[in-house]
């Protein structure tokens, strides 16, 4: 299928305009934030060396971008080389597609897919920068990389997505659902017919379409693996819709466990908490972004290398041939 700049165009500019009108409410409101107060908590061990963690940095700088969010014009730049994480093969010879690739999760788990030998797919909808420099970890891990760029409203793209990678790679066996859009809101007044339509259709649909053209190319053992939210566990009051798609996530997760059993295809999801990727300062007023993360037990946002081995832990069958319809938190908070 050709691509459709113009749908693409369409797409990103109906984002940034849901984004520039909640700007202004937020401006009109005068909202501000104090100064962070207290200490991060870091649990690495550094006497392990490169074998195990390093410290996370505590304090976001205070930052505002234009959606989708570049990962390329951050400030600080989310850490996702992992690089205390050593490869066995648990993924060898895969092929994968990972949605929302380009960046953040995204992008940290496609490097820890390939880093597992995983040939991986990244479907991204804009960030042509942030894509290529995914696509340069992954090769540097020695694996191939396949950019689709499109939009995952669109299921004719979603289809092609899947069958172009199927032709590269010769096979289908993980799927991330991974591709997300998020906006806050203090109030359900403010949040309109369009930003509704905007949030499910990338959020659940997507997830739903990308799924349904991956199942018929997938074989026992394969998995396929949604990204939730802690919002879609808690909810969130200035979240309404994007926790809602959440919690939608979290049961199309089990639901569709329940419906492959028998097909011997898993499906997990991954509930993050708080998360330094693009996708905060392309939502949050910059006093916001500057706490983000503050209200978790460590203090702090994780970064993407800190979720990525999860999703290596559900995508192998060699850790994981016994799980499936779970969402498993990784909040920052004790007990969930």
């Amino acid at each position: 299928m050709a691509d459709k700049p113009g749908a693409k165009d369409a797409a990103i500019e109906k984002q940034r305009e849901i984004q520039r009108e909640q700007d202004r409410k937020d401006e009109s409101k005068g909202k501000g934030g104090g100064a962070p107060q207290d200490k991060p908590v870091q649990t690495t061990n550094k006497a392990a060396g490169t074998a195990g963690g390093r410290d996370q940095p505590g304090r976001m700088p205070a930052e505002h971008l234009e959606k989708p969010g570049i990962e390329a014009e951050m400030d600080l730049k989310p850490r996702f080389e992992a690089p205390g994480y050593k490869g066995s093969g648990k993924l060898e010879g895969m092929g994968t597609i990972v949605t929302g690739g380009d960046s953040g999760i995204g992008r940290a788990v496609a490097v820890l897919f390939a880093r597992e030998g995983a040939d991986v797919a990244i479907v991204y909808l804009e960030a042509d920068a942030d894509a290529q420099e995914t696509k340069r970890w992954i090769e540097k891990e020695g694996r191939r990389c396949l950019l689709l760029k499109g939009d995952v409203k669109d299921s004719a793209f979603c289809n092609d997505a899947v069958e172009r990678t199927v032709r590269e790679f010769g096979k289908l066996d993980v799927l991330v659902n991974n591709a997300a859009f998020q906006e806050h809101a203090d109030s359900i007044v403010d949040i309109t017919d369009e930003r509704l339509e905007e949030t499910m259709k990338t959020n659940i649909f997507g997830y739903f379409y990308m799924a349904r053209a991956a199942v018929p190319h997938m074989k026992q053992g394969a998995s396929i693996i949604n990204t939730g939210s802690v919002t879609g566990l808690r909810g969130s009051g200035s979240l309404l819709d994007y926790s809602s798609t959440k919690g939608a996530i979290h049961a199309f997760t089990m639901s569709l466990a329940s419906n492959l059993i028998e097909k011997g295809i898993r499906v997990n999801a991954v509930a993050p908490g708080p998360v330094w990727t693009p996708l905060n300062p392309a939502d949050q007023t910059p006093d916001k972004v500057a706490k983000f993360g503050q209200q978790t037990e460590f203090k702090r946002p994780a970064q993407p290398e800190e979720l990525s081995p999860a999703y290596v832990y559900l995508a192998s069958p060699v850790c994981s041939s016994y799980v499936t319809g779970i969402v498993l938190p990784i909040t920052g908070t004790v007990g969930s």
